[in-house]
């Protein structure tokens, strides 16, 4: 191959010189560049000779400093500037960064053009070509043989490990790990610097921003530096896509040696197959997904009644036929949505919020007695908790429990989000949890519709206002409170004070003075006045338990229509 050397002698382009970086004289020349933009940083490769007029750094001492540095640590040939445009001299900073990187620093007589000395150096090095192109193609077939033989990921990337000599860790679009693999010889071990879990975020956001998130600006590896404790560590990156969707990247772990041209080309060669390899198991996937799902369907819409064959079912999907389950639904809303988007784009923002969630509920399912599986559809997730006893009191308030945990994590977790959680009641047949998943659905209705912001709640603490608004209609339910407690709303209304909301509390605290003067921060004879005035309205004592029922009805059907609220 071509060498910094070789290149001082080819007659062409006479009066080319080396003016700093003599030790790194012997670099290989793979290709030759020109660098007139400082985003070139980001596509370039070991072995890469780069032209320069100077322009770009011409005005920048920091930016002069940086392309050396920059070059130097990627492994590139060396720079050659042309002189008289922008330069009469190369400055003294460049050549001093130069010898202390031991990197070739030339100067291009001006008579040349640029597009010259490539044209002269790309016809000296056009047959080493040949050897690397009958190199390659022997590790394509190597590789294509592999993942005939179903290797899939993890021996791919093995043998990517093996052939470039550095560390692998393999990532789906969103930078969870996919698949890792180590050398003994690794000076800075992955488990020292990496959170190494399967499907987790692996890298921190200040480092994932920092790549291209559009194919197009994607075109090569690009080199960006990981610091973690007390280590800084050279990854190469490189997209895992097909067209313009990024299945994931390829990420190496630059710690053990330099990566060198013939690297890139298997890495180019990897990348293809890698996607090919997510397209796979994607499809695979989305059959497993889709048997699955209808599996799940059938058993929250009640269509499974057979004993034979939902034993069957749950075994096959990692239920329990002989447990008693109960159903939590959190239905997801997207506070902030980006109306640019177009509904493919927000749809996988949503996928992907579901796919956290259900992350964090696993995270935490050690938290709760009995199995738990987890699974969504659209914007909700859906968990189910098996037991092996049926204690309903218990069972209810470890699920509210366990449902504000994760309402918790979540709202903390996801920004830009808000959350309700349903929870079902536990039965005692598998068969029967179609009425919980109902029961859960519901709950959230009664959430929203009755401006309910703790964001967890349990069926049956809604039960009677299911009862009341699924049963009778709006009418009837207007006229059943106007009979009972019209009088107090139209006082109300009409003088502005809170009887109803007297009364409410007054019920709430079991018709006790001095604690329902407590929970409406008032004195107890401010209290004995206004219930004096209620019966008064009422035409009652408020003794009659027929009554009291009557008006505590009122009281929650009143919530059901919003109209009395106007």
């Amino acid at each position: 191959m071509l060498t910094v050397k070789d290149l001082l002698k080819i007659k062409s382009i006479e009066g080319i010189r080396i003016v700093a970086g003599e030790k790194g004289i012997n670099n290989k020349i793979a290709i030759v560049n020109i660098m007139e933009n400082p985003d070139t940083f980001d596509w370039l490769t070991p072995n890469e000779l780069l032209l320069s007029t100077g322009y770009i750094f011409k005005d920048s001492v920091e930016l002069q400093n940086r392309i050396i540095k920059e070059l130097a640590e990627i492994n590139c040939s060396g720079l050659c500037i042309k002189m008289k445009r922008y330069f009469d001299k190369i400055p003294q900073n460049m050549i001093d960064l130069a010898n202390q990187y031991n990197f070739p620093l030339l100067e291009l007589p001006f008579e040349y053009t640029l597009s010259q000395v490539i044209s002269i150096i790309n016809e000296k090095s056009a047959g080493v070509y040949d050897l690397l192109n009958r190199k390659a193609l022997d590790m394509h077939n190597n590789l294509f043989r592999i993942s005939l033989e179903g290797g899939g990921i993890d021996k791919i990337s093995s043998e990517l490990a093996r052939l470039i000599h550095n560390p692998i860790l393999f990532v789906d679009r969103d930078w969870n790990l996919l698949h890792y693999v180590e050398l003994e010889d690794n000076k800075i071990p992955l488990t020292t610097c990496l959170p190494l879990k399967k499907n987790r975020s692996l890298f921190s956001e200040e480092f994932t921003e920092s790549i291209p998130a559009n194919i197009k600006e994607f075109k090569k590896a690009i080199t960006r530096i990981y610091r973690a404790n007390e280590f800084e560590v050279k990854c190469r990156i490189l997209p895992v896509a097909v067209s313009e969707y990024i299945y994931g990247y390829i990420v190496v772990w630059q710690s053990v040696s330099e990566l060198s041209e013939f690297d890139y080309v298997i890495l180019q060669d990897v990348s293809r197959m890698m996607a090919l390899e997510r397209i796979k198991a994607q499809e695979i996937e989305e059959v497993k997904l889709k048997i699955r799902q209808d599996f799940f369907d059938d058993l929250l819409t009640g269509k499974l009644s057979s004993n034979d064959n939902v034993q069957t079912l749950c075994d096959l999907h990692g239920l329990k036929s002989d447990y008693m389950y109960y159903c939590m639904v959190i239905d997801i809303n997207q506070v902030n949505i980006n109306r640019d988007d177009d509904m493919i784009a927000r749809r996988l923002k949503l996928e992907n919020i579901a796919k956290k969630c259900v992350n964090f509920i696993y995270d935490d399912s050690r938290k709760i007695q009995g199995e738990l599986t987890s699974f969504y559809r659209n914007n909700r997730v859906i968990i189910l908790i098996g037991k092996k006893d049926f204690i309903h009191s218990k069972t209810k308030e470890e699920a509210k429990i366990f449902g504000a945990d994760i309402y918790k994590i979540l709202t903390n977790e996801i920004r830009d989000t808000s959350f309700f959680i349903g929870i079902g009641s536990q039965y005692k047949s598998i068969t029967a949890l179609h009425k919980s998943f109902t029961e859960a659905h519901e709950a959230i209705r009664m959430m929203k519709q009755l401006e309910n912001h703790t964001g967890v709640t349990h069926f049956e603490d809604y039960s009677v206002y299911h009862l009341l608004g699924s049963n009778i209609n709006s009418q009837e339910l207007a006229d059943f409170f106007m009979k009972s407690l019209g009088k107090i709303h139209e006082h109300d209304k009409l003088h502005d004070t809170s009887y109803l909301n007297t009364l409410e509390s007054y019920f709430q605290n079991n018709l006790n003075l001095s604690e329902t003067a407590k929970a409406l921060f008032i004195h107890r004879n401010t209290l004995i006045y206004r219930i004096e005035k209620i019966k008064e309205l009422l035409g009652t004592d408020l003794k009659n338990a027929e009554e009291l029922l009557q008006f505590q009805l009122a009281i929650k059907i009143s919530y059901l229509l919003p109209s009395l609220h106007q």
